[in-house]
């Protein structure tokens, strides 16, 4: 219905249309069930067919539930028992609403205001770093595919440490320009039980201060999205959301920001009985802010990684006008208690001069590393920094209270920069509007390791940092011992406190400084067949990769083989690609592989294809799940694994090194020896036995060696073996994505000396190409 209420339309359905496996529901059961995964489209009848077409390539389940009608009426009628379930005029289902009144009473609330005098600050800082909401969240991140599209600039994990810092998220906006567009959250629940509006105004100017990491315009390019939880009908929080959707409305006029869409749960309360007794739990206000905006280069992107550079200084931007407001602060929550007065967002002035010295200063490259003051204070703000740069600070703060200016959360800011710059950053801060005491030099980078913090130029503590990142991701392990392989996640713990972790680097065998053509220009495009299965979804950047090494690239379905729309027998390559195929229900690419190996037709043409001499082939991820299943098929094959479960028990997405290896391939060629970065994207990538015959890639720790220890290898492969060829080198196949990461800007870590567009990744597609020729 809102769909046709769009366009003032109405409806004619047939309810029986709608597809359901389950016959004993009423009509009703099937009108208003929430099924998830189910859109709906207006389609041009005369585009119907196209659609039919589209759906049966792709097997999506679809069905034509109608027609739009002139008249305002939705009317759904039931073949079954031969009625209309729904006859109804439109502007009575989804007319204008009588407003609602409610009449609200405002509790004034009396909080203990939260003493710092007898806090000791070592153990105020163990209690804060192990806070699920400042610690590591690597056991969320790294379970979650990042790096799918090959579109993704800029992802939680930053630096050669990889480590889930950053502020905001970039993505660009095609494969060979440098606009985009970036994301951001804020949200501030916890000052809501003292101050509802100030939560608001916070969640607001948290997701600004994120966002502002990206190269941003002007501030009126940023859209929000408010995402409202309230507990409706108890007491003070009608009132509380009253006051804050003002509060929130009155910012966003002040800034120029506009908050185009949204939604709410408006009853975040339950109530039970428990032995005879009621018990209620009511969920604080909470407003959670989704920043979006366009980028103007996604290369100036910042992070909070500090460069190792003794000549640099860290600047602390106050943009609370010197308040060090504890209420609701993870320091007061470790001690149990919510404090009284809380951060806001006092003057709105300074969040717009800071956001347009940010970017003026971004665009002139003047800032080296960049992060926001929030969850956890200043003091945490700094040690992600180090836990980023791998690298020691000195901070001097000129302050009395040592503790209250260190894990306060008021709005503020650290950015690293050259000495020699420092008073061109000053005045670029001071003419914008931001008072001259709020910008000030805090501190510098040490070689020794060490987070040592001075109050007015006196000793006040000095710690290891890797004992403080330590503290810092062990909340993260403990989790990720409870959910997956133990043994790994303690293998990844211990690895953190290694100060000889060089962190990704790049070594390769082949001239690559200067750059690669974008493409053997020999007046001919050879084939590229970009195959995919249901299920696949790594085709794109596949076909971009390939296209720019020179080849016409395909998109063929598996379904166009199986229908015999399109043979091999004319593609001079054939590329299968990542993804979850039938979900990988029937195993690491199972189903896919059963397809061609059940049907006579298709194991005959592949078998064929494979046999010619004059192709190359390769299988990535999904695809080299599924090319293994085919050794029968492949000439010289017959040793290759099957990929199982990772040892970690767990999907693994991460950017690991690998080395190429000694061997036969085609698409190695030149590269023997090279150590270079590459994502991985897979829950079964581990091999399912030792053998090393025609082995071409394997992972390397960040000493370069051959490892199977976790998160290096975060398959658990024997030797670290994740590629392998045929024994003429023809066919490949491996686990990670090199496509995803054939251009410069894909990395989420970059090498200074990486000068050119493409990665070293991009000589494999090239190989492809020049075999060919």
């Amino acid at each position: 219905p809102e769909l046709v209420s769009a366009s003032d339309r109405g409806a004619n359905l047939e309810l029986r249309n709608i597809p359901n496996d389950e016959t004993s529901m009423s009509p009703m059961g099937i009108w208003c069930n929430e099924s998830q995964e189910r859109y709906v489209l207006a389609i041009n009848p005369e585009h119907i067919d196209m659609f039919k077409k589209l759906c049966q390539r792709e097997r999506a389940p679809y069905a034509v539930l109608g027609e739009s009608t002139a008249e305002e009426q939705l009317i759904l009628n039931d073949s079954h028992f031969n009625n209309k379930s729904i006859d109804i005029s439109m502007s009575v289902l989804l007319g204008k609403m009588p407003k609602m009144k409610r009449n609200v009473v405002s509790e004034s609330i009396d909080a203990k205001s939260f003493d710092t005098s007898s806090i000791d600050l070592e153990e105020a800082i163990d209690r804060v770093l192990h806070l699920p909401t400042v610690a590591s969240k690597s056991f969320l991140i790294t379970i979650g595919d990042r790096s799918i599209s090959g579109l993704v600039v800029r992802d939680q994990m930053v630096g050669p440490w990889q480590v889930p810092v950053a502020d905001c998220a970039v993505t660009s906006s095609a494969y060979y320009d440098y606009i985009g567009e970036a994301m951001a959250l804020g949200e501030r629940t916890p000052i809501a039980i003292n101050n509802a509006p100030a939560s608001g105004r916070m969640a607001i100017a948290e997701a600004i201060m994120n966002i502002s990491a990206a190269r941003i315009l002007k501030l009126g390019d940023i859209a929000l999205s408010a995402n409202w939880m309230a507990a409706c009908g108890q007491p003070n929080e009608d009132a509380k959301l009253y006051a804050t959707v003002s509060a929130v409305s009155q910012l966003c006029k002040e800034l120029g920001i506009c908050i185009p869409v949204g939604k709410d749960s408006l009853s975040m309360n339950t109530v039970w009985s428990d032995e005879d007794k009621q018990k209620t739990v009511t969920s604080p206000l909470s407003l959670n802010i989704t920043a979006f905006a366009r980028v103007a280069d996604t290369r100036q992107s910042l992070t909070p990684q500090l460069i190792q550079d003794e000549d640099t200084v860290l600047i602390f931007i106050d943009l609370a006008d010197g308040q060090q407001r504890l209420g609701a602060s993870a320091l007061c929550q470790v001690y149990e208690q919510t404090g009284s007065d809380t951060p806001d967002v006092d003057n709105s002035n300074n969040l717009i001069a800071f956001f347009k010295s940010l970017q003026i200063l971004n665009e002139s490259d003047l800032i080296l590393a960049y992060h926001d003051r929030s969850d956890g204070g200043l003091f945490v703000t700094l040690a992600e920094m180090a836990f980023a740069g791998h690298t020691g600070v000195d901070i001097n703060l000129n302050n009395d209270d040592i503790v209250a200016a260190l894990f306060n959360e008021e709005l503020g800011a650290v950015i690293q920069v050259k000495k020699d710059k420092v008073e061109s950053v000053k005045e670029c801060f001071i003419n914008a509007g931001i008072n001259e005491n709020a910008v000030q030099l805090i501190g510098s980078l040490n070689n020794d390791y060490k987070f040592n913090i001075k109050q007015n130029n006196d000793n006040v503590l000095s710690l290891d940092v890797d004992s403080l990142h330590k503290k810092w991701f062990e909340t993260s392990y403990q989790i990720q011992a409870l959910r997956d392989n133990p043994e790994c996640a303690k293998q990844e713990f211990e690895s953190i406190t290694d100060r000889n972790n060089k962190g990704l680097f790049l070594d390769t065998s082949f001239e690559f400084k200067h750059g690669f053509a974008p493409a053997i220009n020999t007046g001919t495009r050879p084939k590229m067949a970009v195959l995919r299965e249901q299920g696949v979804n790594g085709q794109i950047e596949m076909a971009a990769a390939f296209d720019r090494a020179g080849f016409e690239c395909i998109d063929i379905h598996m379904q166009d083989l199986i229908e015999d729309k399109i043979k091999l027998d004319s593609f001079n390559g054939l590329v299968a690609c990542g993804g979850f195929s039938y979900g990988d229900v029937l195993g690491a690419g199972g189903g896919w592989a059963k397809t061609i190996l059940y049907n006579d037709k298709l194991s005959k043409m592949f078998e064929d294809f494979f046999k010619r001499s004059d192709t190359v082939s390769l299988g990535v991820c999904n695809g080299c799940q599924m090319m293994s299943q085919l050794r029968n098929l492949i000439p010289g094959a017959a040793s290759w694994p099957n990929f199982i479960r990772n040892k970690s028990e767990q999907f693994e997405a991460r950017l690991v090194m690998v080395e190429v290896m000694e061997s036969v391939s085609i698409l190695f060629k030149d590269m023997i020896g090279s150590k270079i970065p590459v994502v991985v994207a897979h829950g079964e990538g581990q091999t399912s036995n030792d053998t090393q015959n025609n082995a071409a890639l394997r992972y390397v720790d960040n000493t370069g060696s051959a490892t199977e220890t976790y998160p290096f290898n975060p398959n658990g492969s024997i030797n670290g073996i994740t590629g392998f060829t045929n024994d003429d080198g023809r066919i490949t196949i491996m686990m990670p994505h090199p496509e995803r990461v054939f251009l410069r800007k894909q990395f989420s870590s970059l090498s200074p000396e990486w000068g050119n567009e493409y990665s070293p990744w991009m000589k494999l597609f090239l190989n492809a190409r020049e075999f060919l020729d």
